[in-house]
């Protein structure tokens, strides 16, 4: 049997993971950013948040969808276990980063924040795989499959990628839905990382490399993303806020049927 990524995306065995967008570092007034000028900000952050403005819509749309399939939904942010930070890593001491445990720069910012029981993860490094029991609990869900958004591409979802990857899951990365500093630093990350997971964006009418196929665990239906897209097109072409997946679902012929499952759209 030959291996490949280029596999179905099963809710029931699937989780979507939002990396690092918190007040911190996704928000004018997060910590990141203290004592900088407006100018100053502009120079330095300025692409990311005007990209900002695009990718926490697409966020918004692919997180409504992976709760609409039933697919789990969790979020890692950066926050040490201390006040002081004195648990955090090396990389971040030096770096200077120390969200204080329990501290509004360690929330996830409003536009995408936790319903419900979603949960959350503090992580005290780059990757989320090596200051957390992620692992542990992805294990525990039954999850086989990781949908990465986040940020910074090139930085700490790089890191949970390669990580994930190294560890048995297989990624798909929603590259629309993940930012970093500048233009040249997303498409250097995007390059890099591709031969580690699969690549899809939130948008439609792109041509079709990867079919991803969610099967809910409350149906027997299978809904079949035509295209590489997490879109917020439905199948049969109309705009709906809330259905934010493009997506068929095909109804399993009857037992010795030889026609084909009829497709309704949803």
């Amino acid at each position: 049997m030959k291996l490949t990524r280029n596999l179905p995306l099963i809710a029931e065995q699937s989780a979507l993971l939002f990396i690092d967008v918190q007040n911190f570092s996704a928000h004018r007034n997060g910590a990141e950013f203290d004592g900088l000028t407006d100018s100053q900000f502009d120079e330095k952050h300025g692409w990311l948040f005007e990209q900002l403005e695009t990718v926490i819509p697409n966020m918004q749309r692919l997180q409504a969808a992976c709760r609409k399939a039933d697919i789990e939904v969790m979020y890692t942010t950066i926050e040490s276990l201390t006040l002081d930070g004195r648990d955090r890593s090396l990389d971040y001491k030096i770096t200077g980063f120390n969200v204080a445990k329990g501290s509004w720069d360690g929330k996830v910012i409003n536009a995408i924040e936790p319903q419900g029981d979603e949960m959350v993860l503090p992580k005290s490094s780059s990757s989320v795989f090596v200051s957390t029991h992620i692992d542990y609990v992805l294990r525990n869900l039954g999850v086989k499959q990781l949908v990465i958004s986040g940020l910074l591409t090139d930085q700490c979802v790089e890191s949970a990628i390669r990580d994930a990857c190294d560890l048995g899951y297989l990624v798909t990365q929603v590259i629309d839905a993940c930012a970093t500093e500048t233009q040249a630093r997303q498409d250097n990350s995007l390059a890099t990382i591709k031969g580690y997971c699969g690549q899809v964006t939130t948008q439609p009418a792109q041509p079709v490399h990867r079919s991803l196929v969610m099967t809910s665990a409350y149906s027997s239906f299978h809904c079949a993303v035509q295209r590489p897209s997490l879109s917020a097109t439905s199948a049969a072409g109309s705009s709906d806020s809330t259905v934010v997946i493009s997506v068929t679902v095909r109804e399993p012929a009857r037992k010795g049927s030889t026609s084909e499952p009829m497709v309704r759209s949803v």
